[in-house]
């Protein structure tokens, strides 16, 4: 039975500010918690209404049928939730000299951004740089979007326009931006080194950060004579445009 006060602990971690407060986060579902202790997560607790066959240095919260509906974030609860352990580690720059990297300018959609992440970590990219006002990353929506890539990409909030400016002086980094109309993706000669920028939902690329970019580039529209959609969801774009990246890397190689 769950005792009223990891009810409220759960419950509480729903929030940015206990999230940090007491450095947990909440994980749901068996497949995810599963994959978590594999690549060797640090799991404080695991909450289940059945037994678990899972190895790990853990405490295990037994609960009624039922109970989980109380404290689970989802609409349909999961058969178990996990408090993870949020992770510490920072951003030096020269962790991501020679490689390509992710900055995200402002992205407020949690599914975007666990979407983004699961896309990083699918193309071997290890570090995203994101501004102050994107979303949490662990907030439980953005935890579930990313699928158990939240832990495998390392995902730092920082002075982003600082950040840049910086990286650029100090290594002549690349820095791609992206923009509804310039040079098409396809058509230019992409480094598999470098920082590419996605801009927020609404507005794209802020204008300070926009002045620090030293090459632009664009997903052309092929049925915009046919009147095709405006624009590209932030987390589609991140995926063609990392897919880009990555087979000119590719061709390269060969």
């Amino acid at each position: 039975m769950l005792s009223k006060g990891l009810i409220k602990l759960v419950n509480s971690l729903k929030h940015k500010k206990y999230r940090q407060q007491h450095g947990l986060f909440v994980a749901e579902g068996h497949k995810m918690i599963g994959d978590l202790i594999k690549i060797g997560s640090p799991i404080k607790t695991i909450i289940s209404a059945q037994n678990i066959n899972m190895n790990g240095a853990f405490e295990f919260v037994q609960c009624k049928s039922g109970e989980l509906d109380k404290i689970s974030s989802l609409k349909t609860s999961q058969d178990m939730i996990a408090l993870v352990k949020i992770p510490e580690y920072q951003y030096k720059e020269e962790a991501i000299l020679d490689k390509l990297s992710l900055a995200l300018d402002s992205v407020q959609d949690p599914g975007n951004m666990g979407t983004i992440i699961r896309i990083a970590n699918w193309f071997g990219i290890n570090n995203i740089l994101c501004s102050f006002d994107c979303v949490d990353i662990y907030n439980p929506k953005v935890v579930q979007a990313s699928m158990g890539a939240l832990m495998k990409v390392k995902v730092h909030y920082l002075d982003l326009c600082k950040t840049i400016e910086q990286l650029a002086k100090n290594t002549g980094y690349e820095i791609y931006g992206t923009f509804m109309e310039t040079d098409s993706i396809y058509e230019l000669e992409l480094l598999p080194r470098g920082l590419i920028v996605m801009g927020s939902e609404g507005h794209g690329i802020s204008t300070k950060i926009e002045k620090l970019i030293t090459k632009k580039i664009a997903i052309p529209s092929f049925a915009a004579e046919f009147g095709g959609a405006e624009s590209l969801n932030v987390a589609v774009a991140t995926g063609i445009i990392v897919s880009e990246f990555a087979r000119q890397k590719q061709e390269l190689r060969n």
